[in-house]
């Protein structure tokens, strides 16, 4: 999808929904981002919002292949076209990453993600919002969360840990199906109270917090020991020996 088909979810009732939803699930494992250095990539603008006004710096990295719009509108830009694997960003630049429309858009996902640690402080968090395979909202291609590749839990697990993250914190959001009748996104919130509460694994999207490994393993390579058969100790005759037998 590029910007414009997702500005235009995000405009409807069920885009604005799914953002409050998401929003709350963001904003229970980030309270606020005083004084730390936010980025966003893919399409985040709908929730950067959230680290705006307290945050030290707050950009939106938009890939090539999606295409930009002006975020924010009536305001100098802070969104830009970038190279997901080339971002124009020193390395250890961001304290804190937020990736929203990325991961599952990506032709490249752990290569993304090599990129995402390097411009990441050591200190540094990562959130992900990724479609959960599992979910309704995969199933129908009238939402962004419809389109590209859908995670489970234990493959997100597994793509963080080959790209030198720890899993630390797990979230869902988007229990509701992606109708938009007025009924359902009324009762949007006790579609989340009840799905969490009972920790049911059809949401519609992944919320994941990650840190940063700093030191992360390399594999030694042995060497190959050589092992040497023992051998028996031979006696060997002396000369004067051999001289009084003979």
């Amino acid at each position: 999808m590029d910007v414009i088909d997702l500005r235009d979810f995000y405009s409807q009732r069920l885009g604005i929904v799914a953002r409050q939803l998401i929003n709350r699930g963001i904003r229970a494992r980030w309270p606020d981002a005083a004084g730390q250095r936010v980025l966003g990539l893919g399409y985040p603008t709908p929730y950067l919002g959230l680290f705006r006004e307290d945050s030290e710096r707050c950009i939106a990295f938009m890939p090539a292949a999606q295409g930009v719009l002006k975020w924010p509108t009536g305001r100098p830009a802070l969104a830009t076209l970038i190279d997901e694997f080339s971002m124009p960003l020193p390395d250890a630049a961001v304290d804190r990453i937020l990736l929203v429309h990325a991961l599952e858009m990506s032709d490249d996902p752990e290569r993304l993600l090599r990129e995402v640690w390097r411009v990441l402080a050591p200190s540094g968090r990562l959130i992900a919002v990724i479609p959960n395979r599992r979910g309704v909202w995969t199933r129908t291609d009238n939402t962004p969360f419809g389109h590209g590749r859908p995670y489970s839990r234990a493959q997100i697990t597994q793509l963080l840990r080959q790209t030198w993250f720890t899993p630390a914190a797990w979230g869902e959001a988007l229990f509701l199906p992606p109708v938009g009748n007025s009924w359902f996104l009324r009762s949007a919130m006790a579609w989340e109270r009840v799905g969490a509460a009972l920790s049911l694994p059809f949401a519609g999207v992944h919320i994941v917090e990650a840190t940063k490994q700093v030191y992360r393993a390399i594999p030694a390579g042995r060497e190959r020991t050589r092992l040497i058969p023992s051998l028996e100790p031979v006696l060997v005759p002396s000369s004067t020996a051999t001289r009084d037998k003979a």
